[in-house]
């Protein structure tokens, strides 16, 4: 076993799953360590852990989150074993199947998600965390506000966004926002897993979509929508996108403005990680028409 699992391992038995006799590697997340574990009767589940230090409510934030998906939206999601501290464990998923049949039940999973938990306000009752990073969700009656606040402005200070965007990139950024009734629709603020590409996408046993790694709030739905078109979905997915388009009515313009609202995605990996994958060339590309010619 290697160091990481014999840790996470130990974690387990730390946290009271004493019947836990073997971590596997499992794939998947970038913030955390993460693997399958079996226990004595023969059941499997999922269990990560953030290196320290880590948040103390990160575990708590996420179960929450996996409850509104559930409770509020109706969309499958990993039961929660036990959230404690840095610790979170799940029942077991599947690989999601390589089907256009699976992404046209996940496009009606999601509509129906983002059409029936509408609110007049953006926010949520707490702040939570979109991977090591905390989410600020402070509440706001504009929409246009909310996104500018607590999406973009609030990655400028991070240390690696201080390095990686220069003052022209600052500068263009907040031209952007002041101009984001220009640029996106007004729209209602629905329920929004938060952290929506791919790899956040497998299936229940039955075979039904199910989402994990929530950072949950109220805001435009277009931020899932964004997250998931932006981040390479396989070829069988692209059924989904036509029609979650027509399941909630999208007018013709919505692919053309899904850099912006990707953004703060981008943002949130350039603070995290490095390399960025190149979230900071996706910035400055989005962001140049916004620049002050010299």
């Amino acid at each position: 076993m290697t160091e990481p699992m014999s840790l996470l391992l130990s974690r387990l038995h730390a946290a009271g799953l004493h019947d836990v006799v073997a971590v596997e590697p499992a794939a998947g997340g970038l913030a955390a360590t993460a693997g399958l574990a079996r226990r004595g009767d023969g059941t499997t589940v999922f269990a990560k852990m953030l290196g320290e230090p880590s948040p103390g409510d990160v575990s708590a934030a996420e179960a929450e989150g996996l409850a509104a998906l559930r409770e509020a939206g109706g969309v499958a999601t990993p039961d929660v074993v036990l959230a404690d501290r840095d610790l979170l464990v799940l029942s077991e998923l599947r690989p999601r199947p390589r089907t256009e049949a699976f992404w046209e039940r996940l496009a009606h999973a999601l509509a129906h998600l983002h059409t029936t938990t509408r609110k007049p306000r953006f926010g949520w009752h707490r702040d939570n965390w979109l991977g090591r990073r905390r989410q600020i969700n402070t509440w706001e009656d504009d929409g246009f506000a909310f996104f500018a606040r607590h999406r973009l402005l609030r990655w400028l200070s991070e240390p690696r966004v201080e390095v990686a965007l220069d003052r022209a990139d600052r500068e263009a950024l907040e031209r952007l926002c002041d101009r984001l009734p220009e640029l996106l629709p007004v729209g209602p603020a629905c329920l929004t897993h938060g952290d929506l590409w791919a790899q956040n996408v497998m299936a229940t046993p039955e075979g039904r979509p199910a989402l994990i790694d929530p950072a949950v709030s109220y805001t435009w739905a277009e931020v899932d929508l964004a997250h998931l078109w932006t981040t390479a979905p396989p070829p069988e997915a692209q059924v989904f996108f036509d029609l979650y388009a027509e399941l909630t009515g999208l007018d013709r313009d919505w692919r053309a403005r899904l850099p912006i609202l990707q953004l703060r995605q981008h943002l949130a990996v350039i603070a995290q990680f490095e390399p960025d994958w190149g979230a900071a060339d996706a910035v400055r590309a989005t962001l140049a028409p916004f620049r002050r010619r010299p």
